[in-house]
């Protein structure tokens, strides 16, 4: 074990604003049990959206690759990261590694893992849409990972259906609903101990006094134009049928 106090060192990496969303939770729940030394990589995939995030989360990276690049490409990119994030991994020598749904850092991390034999678990996993060039690149991004992952920690049975179709073993998957909740929670307590984070927040109250709302995020580029428009149908087609 290469942790501190001889116990289990985790790293756990991210680059992107909706990664470090879903992933400051799980650095906290880690933290929280004292069984692992827990160690953050973040490659700023994502520069001024990740560090807001992070802000917000009061979460310091213990590595700060520092990536982006104006006009970056993927070729370039994919470069990058796998050469600085092997490297931290020589330098760090973690006993596993958790990555997190279908970015470039996610793949080429798992990948550096791979060259290694370091375990990683795949945080959202088994989301497939069953072409790789929808979403692009993240399909391949997420099958990549989820062929060297050997734990799957998949949001919804739907996901893990996907990964047992794919002849993952049953006791590598884990069904553990999407880590965003945890980070709307952890916002909603900040925001009600201190109401000036958010001050957009109360004209919507009073807006919307009595009324029960709905939020919903999509902001994937494969959403827009006709895909936007099926959302809001779907969201149109539930509020008819009222709340049950």
């Amino acid at each position: 074990m290469s942790g501190s106090g001889g116990k289990p060192r985790i790293l756990v990496t991210f680059g992107t604003r909706p990664e470090a969303i879903k992933m400051f939770p799980v650095v906290f729940a880690l933290r929280e049990t004292g069984r692992f030394d827990v160690k953050v990589v973040v490659t700023a995939q994502h520069r001024e959206l990740l560090d807001s995030v992070l802000a917000l989360a009061g979460l310091v990276p213990d590595v700060d690759l520092d990536l982006m690049q104006p006009d970056q490409s993927l070729d370039a990119l994919s470069a990058r990261l796998i050469a600085r994030f092997g490297a931290v991994l020589d330098q760090l020598l973690p006993d596993r590694v958790l990555v997190h749904g279908d970015t470039l850092t996610t793949m080429m991390a798992s990948l550096a893992c791979y060259f290694r034999r370091i375990p990683v678990g795949h945080v959202e996993a088994g989301l497939r849409s069953g072409d790789i060039y929808s979403p692009w690149p993240e399909e391949v991004n997420r099958k990549v990972t989820g062929v060297i992952a050997d734990l799957h920690f998949a949001p919804t049975e739907t996901a893990a259906a996907a990964l047992r179709a794919e002849n993952v073993e049953e006791q590598a998957i884990h069904v553990t609903g999407n880590t965003v909740i945890d980070a709307l929670f952890f916002a909603q307590r900040k925001i009600a101990a201190d109401p000036a984070l958010a001050p957009a927040i109360a004209p919507l109250k009073a807006r919307f006094a009595g009324k029960r709302i709905i939020a919903v995020t999509a902001h994937r580029r494969e959403n827009f134009g006709p895909g936007m428009a099926q959302i809001a149908e779907g969201l149109w087609t539930g509020v008819q049928k009222g709340p049950r």
